[in-house]
């Protein structure tokens, strides 16, 4: 009797404790001086969306001390580096697929100079907390793009779907399982038929059914995750 391939979803994520913090309460200023955050506040507040200019400070504040400035040096901030973003992508967000975390990094750091600029942070949080669907769906797309061709290929479904699916083992080959989802996806939502997906194309599907925005693997933080990250950020720390 011919066996079939089972794909189920990774189960929905728990929320059983509170996100992990990355960085400890601030006790001192970090090393910006108080004018000069608030300076530089107001200016980003003013060039990003979704933020204003008391929260775009204690984002600069937690950008301090996710890099583990020490307090009143004065030394020149680098930025977050790609293992640094991906910890905390895994401990606050609750994003754990490797390809997926690249692909995040690859649409934050918009200048692809391998570091996370202060804006470039700021920038990409108020997409990944606070994002229109539009933003969004730019967003999601860029991560899915694994080559940066402006396209969603095969083979790129093919490596996000196996990655982020559980694949129950049986005598038949787990990959064809894989690889009809690959089709069954390019069915509903290839809409110009050439056998790939174009931001058209994925734009189109994601509004006409909004759970595809994150066809090929989770890439946005759950509705607990933001609230978690924002509680700290934003009210734990003007507590302070």
């Amino acid at each position: 009797m011919a066996t079939t391939t089972t794909i189920t979803p990774l189960s929905s994520r728990a929320h059983a404790e509170p996100v992990r913090r990355l960085a400890p309460k601030m006790s001192k200023m970090s090393a910006m001086n108080r004018k000069v955050i608030q300076t530089l506040a107001e200016t980003i507040s003013k060039q990003v969306e979704h933020f204003n200019k008391t929260e775009a400070e204690c984002l600069i504040r937690e950008f301090n001390l996710l890099l583990g400035e020490p307090t009143n040096t004065g030394r020149t901030v680098q930025g977050l580096d790609r293992a640094r973003f991906r910890s905390i992508l895994h401990h606050t967000f609750d994003l754990t697929d490797d390809i997926i975390m690249d692909g995040a990094f690859r649409a934050f750091d918009k200048d692809n100079d391998g570091i996370l600029s202060l804006k470039e942070w700021i920038e990409g949080l108020s997409v990944l907390l606070r994002g229109t669907l539009t933003e969004k769906i730019k967003y999601c797309f860029y991560v899915y793009d694994l080559n940066g061709d402006s396209f969603i290929t095969r083979e790129e479904m093919f490596h996000l779907l196996k990655n982020s699916l559980v694949i129950q083992p049986t005598e038949e080959d787990p990959d064809e399982g894989v690889k009809d989802l690959v089709e069954i996806t390019l069915k509903k939502m290839d809409h110009d038929h050439d056998g790939k997906l174009s931001f058209e194309d994925f734009e189109k599907a994601v509004r006409e059914e909004n759970l595809l925005l994150e066809a090929f693997g989770t890439c946005l933080p759950d509705s607990t995750s933001i609230e978690a990250f924002e509680q700290y950020v934003f009210q734990e720390q003007l507590e302070q």
